[in-house]
């Protein structure tokens, strides 16, 4: 260990070579030696002075555990990547549109287009069948959907699913997928959801309680606005929203909603319940299915409110595992 710190930047001196002749101990050198020792001298200075030499630094970081400290988490797409990387930045971005605005698609040569609107929008379905296995494109998709709704990766797709994508603007901006099942069960309707329209029927109106202060001839009046408790008020959805209780019973069903997406950009458009449409018109020959003849697979808070308006009750069907 050094004593000193500045011992660590004073010049180490080297032993002189005895064939130079340009060395200490030598009485009489020769002119190269001199030339030499003159050229040293006005590179480095005389014997003693500091000599200045570059040195390359690198700049450490401590992880003590701060959020984000390497990774940023982007808070509309859910994706981590590193503030600053050109690479990253441009995953990112990508990543980002694809999924608030919809995966780029140009098309397919051969298209399966099984309904048009009039905007110029089109549904079309791909199969293990007609994807070729499932095409890079719908696995751009798949994947966009898994991380969103939660599933495994590689575990949303199968041989016997159906895939319909709705198409608009070059972009693919909704998802249905669908397979076969044989059985479902009833959703059991809450008693909170079956009479949530008589809850609180005044709860935007405002109870106004008037006091008057009376001190001699003075009178001082107060006027008190007392709002409804916004904990009360949402009883309902504080509940556990996602909770969904089933008829142990299973009944004949024939066609399952694996997964429903649509971008966040085109929520609230009916693409949705417009997919649902066509699913249910192409899953089986020879007729339109009936709501009980379609399942959804355990929705999430706003599934279960989509499948609710779509169906038009509380009491839809819901398929696990073991009704395929």
């Amino acid at each position: 260990m050094q004593p000193k710190i500045s011992a660590f930047f004073k010049r180490q001196e080297t032993a002189p070579d005895p064939n130079s002749g340009g060395g200490e101990g030598h009485g009489q050198g020769s002119g190269g030696g001199a030339a030499a020792e003159k050229k040293r001298k006005s590179k480095g200075g005389g014997r003693g002075e500091l000599v200045s030499k570059k040195r390359s630094y690198a700049q450490f970081h401590l992880e003590l555990g701060q959020p984000d400290f390497v990774l940023h988490t982007c808070s509309v797409c859910g994706m981590m990547y590193a503030r600053g990387n050109d690479d990253d930045e441009k995953v990112h971005k990508a990543y980002h549109k694809s999924y608030f605005e919809g995966v780029p698609f140009k098309g397919w040569r051969n298209e399966t287009v099984i309904a048009r609107s009039e905007g110029g929008d089109r549904v079309i379905l791909a199969t293990d069948e007609n994807s070729h296995m499932w095409n890079s494109k719908v696995k751009e998709v798949i994947t966009v959907v898994e991380k969103e709704l939660g599933f495994a990766e590689g575990k949303l797709l199968h041989k016997l699913c159906k895939v319909y994508l709705y198409i608009s603007g070059q972009r693919i901006v909704g998802c249905l997928v669908t397979e076969p099942i044989k059985t479902a069960h009833r959703v059991i309707p809450s008693s909170k959801e079956e009479s949530h329209g008589d809850l609180l029927p005044n709860n935007n109106e405002s109870r106004k309680t008037d006091h008057t202060l009376e001190f001699g001839k003075i009178s001082f009046k107060r006027e008190i606005i007392r709002r409804n408790n916004p904990l009360v008020e949402n009883k309902g959805e504080c509940q556990d929203p996602g909770a969904i209780i089933c008829d142990k019973e299973a009944v004949p069903a024939l066609c399952g909603f694996r997964a429903i997406w649509v971008v966040p950009s085109r929520r609230r458009k009916r693409i949705g319940s417009k997919l649902m449409d066509v699913a249910r018109k192409t899953f089986c020959e020879g007729g339109t299915l009936g709501i009980s003849q379609f399942a959804f697979s355990p929705p999430t808070s706003s599934g279960k409110a989509l499948a609710c308006r779509y169906c038009k009750t509380s009491a839809f069907l819901v398929y696990k595992d073991m009704d395929v």
